[in-house]
């Protein structure tokens, strides 16, 4: 056998071994429970509880956790998970996606989306800072703000006593955004969940002879 052929053996027995490694360190991962500072996950069919700071046999690393949503590493790559979020290991990003919405008879951008994983009907508000919504609309969403810091709200009506908080998701169409930051009024006051630059700031926006077109930016 010459060297030759030795060495091309060698070469293709080290890529098969290569590509079976690759295959094996592939996981599926799926959250199906939350709490506070621990998740239950569902690796390759394979359910388990992992407290904050635990990793996995399969080296899966929660590194934090709510009520809400999840953050896991593998091999240096995180990704926030919402329940029953499911997710290869490779944590390949999405394709930029866009969403469109058209206006309304009264010069509104109403949007569906949702907020940990609620619907919601959203009024688009590129001069609102944050997401707002009143406290009716909060509770009904189980959004827990007593514990949140107490702000004061200008609106047209006056100033209005208010609660910043931190909404653990929010998606329009298919473009999601954790962790953003939102307000909640009390009274019955604003009508729609304001959808303001807490979130817009996360998306390209293109507004043309009465169309809005949100793109995901990542």
């Amino acid at each position: 056998m010459t060297s030759r052929s030795v060495t091309s053996r060698l070469v293709l027995l080290i890529t098969l071994l290569v590509s079976q490694f690759s295959v094996a360190e592939q996981l599926d991962i799926e959250v199906v429970g939350l709490f506070s500072d621990a998740a239950v996950l569902r690796i390759n069919g394979k359910q388990l509880l992992l407290k904050t700071g635990e990793t996995s046999p399969e080296g899966v690393l929660l590194v934090s956790a709510s009520s809400s949503d999840a953050t896991i590493e593998y091999q240096g790559n995180r990704s926030t998970m919402l329940l029953s979020d499911r997710i290869s290991s490779d944590f390949q990003k999405p394709g930029v996606v866009s969403v469109s919405v058209q206006i309304n008879r009264q010069g509104q951008y109403i949007a569906m989306g949702s907020i940990n994983g609620r619907p919601v009907r959203f009024l688009i508000d590129t001069g609102a800072n944050i997401i707002a919504m009143n406290s009716k609309m909060a509770r009904n969403l189980g959004i827990d703000f007593s514990g949140g810091k107490k702000i004061t709200a200008t609106t047209a009506g006056g100033a209005i006593r208010s609660w910043e908080v931190i909404l653990g998701a929010v998606q329009v169409g298919e473009i999601k955004v954790t962790n953003v930051q939102g307000a909640v009024l009390e009274g019955e006051f604003p009508k729609d969940i304001l959808l303001g630059m807490s979130f817009l700031k996360s998306v390209k926006i293109q507004e043309n002879a009465g169309l809005m077109v949100l793109t995901s930016q990542f």
